[in-house]
């Protein structure tokens, strides 16, 4: 649990190497697999889609969505 102890889904603009919290919460929600993502353990984001993902391999499945091959 954050140290704020704020409940609920927390809305974070993604930047390049950081985020800003726009509104305390406790988590995000994984843009690919709608797990929740601790604030704390958050390490995967989308600065172009501003969505967060719970791990290396769901941001990498969402790149390959976005950027098919031909």
């Amino acid at each position: 649990m954050l140290s704020s102890g704020l409940p609920g889904e927390a809305k974070i603009k993604y930047l390049d190497a950081d985020f800003e919290i726009i509104k305390m919460g406790q988590f995000v929600i994984c843009a690919v697999t709608n797990e929740k993502i601790e604030i704390e353990d958050l390490k995967y984001w989308s600065v172009d889609l501003q969505e967060p993902y719970v791990d290396a391999e769901a941001a990498v499945k969402r790149w390959k969505e976005k950027h098919p091959t031909s």
